[in-house]
């Protein structure tokens, strides 16, 4: 392990542009549970499987329903950065950093100091009312009860992309340019599973490819450098 951290500590000393992408992994050190794992969500029982409650479908045909979940277990106001949070915003700050590409909805990349993170999937902390466009924070959203609705009447939607929804283009764009610019790539707390975000990697075309993730992933084969373990204790050995 301690050879791989050297190697990792040396890859980013010479690097000029790095891009961090990440999912659900980086956040469960914070306490947010993922979808995949043991104690996961795809592993707890409800009427419906996650990714049908928090699809579009879903979200139209039993909207008192979705907001039931998304509340219970979407919304961890609470949650704090971790070590692989706090490391990136530092290395963004050094001038080393250029990007981070997150499929998270926390906020908690923002919360530890980032400035140029890409979400690809949205945020909790900015809802909307489908009517007017008013919009309203997570807060709000927490504390109300049933569908909520605007001061307009309009149904007040959270801008996270449920499934069967697409990305945001806009966002979409940067993350593949900060990718494709990138001399460094740092893929960590994912397990490549959900497209299209995964296929964003195929934008790297360098040659420090990191990955750095418990289980293994469809790019193992191909990284320059693999970390299997956590990434928070990863990121708390670099300097």
């Amino acid at each position: 392990m301690e050879e791989n951290i050297d190697k990792l500590q040396k890859m980013i000393d010479e690097s000029k542009r790095i891009v961090f992408f990440g999912g659900a992994g980086v956040s469960t050190e914070s306490g947010i549970p993922d979808f995949r794992s043991v104690d996961g969500l795809y592993h707890q029982h409800y009427q419906y499987p996650p990714e049908v409650m928090l699809s579009h479908s879903f979200y139209e045909a039993h909207t008192a329903e979705f907001f039931e979940f998304y509340r219970a277990k979407m919304l961890y106001l609470d949650a704090k950065p971790n070590a692989a949070h706090k490391k990136l915003a530092e290395l963004e700050k050094m001038g080393k950093l250029t990007a981070v590409v997150t499929q998270n909805i926390d906020g908690l990349h923002q919360k530890a100091g980032s400035k140029n993170v890409f979400e690809l999937h949205g945020s909790v902390y900015r809802n909307y009312c489908q009517r007017c466009n008013k919009l309203y924070d997570a807060a709000f959203m927490l504390n109300n009860t049933g569908v909520p609705k605007c001061s307009c009447g309009g149904t007040i939607k959270p801008d996270v992309v449920l499934y069967e929804e697409g990305l945001n283009q806009r966002t979409l764009s940067g993350a593949v340019e900060a990718i494709r610019r990138a001399d460094m790539l740092i893929i960590g707390g994912t397990s490549l599973a959900v497209y299209p975000a995964a296929s964003l990697i195929d934008y790297y075309s360098g040659n420090k490819l990191v990955v750095i993730n418990r289980s293994g992933t469809p790019r193992d084969q191909a990284a320059d450098l693999l970390i299997n373990g956590s990434i928070g204790e990863t990121f708390d050995k670099i300097h």
